[in-house]
């Protein structure tokens, strides 16, 4: 189903990454949509990519190939955009939510930028809004080796 936001001027607007950058840009935080034409480009790929994959696939074999991509992609990234936050992590990190939640530790550890990433979106401040923490253990047993 495709999500429409009905404004009060004129016809209401259709589809999730439509309306998002409306809002972001009714917010007047259009820094949220990329700052450079390549940064701009970028944002709007994973937000293509959300809506096209993260949306549509739904075996367990697309979500390994999602997963997958996004943990090569993240490898030497803070960001889906680089070294920015964008509305692509926001919505990318919305669309996972409900893989991340039932992920086992070993599935979060086989896909650790991705884990590294959502992690670091869920506690950045006002994302997660109603959504559950999703829980990263991290327990390391040291033994005491001379």
């Amino acid at each position: 189903q495709v999500p429409v936001l009905q404004t009060n001027n004129g016809p209401g607007l259709r589809g999730l990454m439509t309306i998002a950058a409306h809002l972001v840009r009714q917010a007047r935080k259009d820094q949220l949509l990329g700052s450079t034409a390549e940064e701009k480009a970028v944002v709007q790929q994973w937000l293509e990519y959300r809506v096209t994959r993260v949306n549509g696939g739904s075996s367990k074999e697309d979500t390994r190939t999602i997963l997958k991509d996004l943990n090569m992609h993240l490898e030497d990234k803070v960001y889906l955009a680089g070294n920015i936050f964008t509305l692509a992590d926001i919505l990318m990190y919305y669309g996972l939510h409900h893989i991340m939640v039932d992920l086992t530790v070993q599935e979060k550890e086989k896909y650790l930028n991705v884990s590294r990433w959502f992690n670091h979106i869920q506690h950045y401040p006002g994302v997660r809004q109603h959504l559950s923490d999703v829980v990263f253990i991290k327990n390391r047993l040291y033994t005491n080796a001379h």
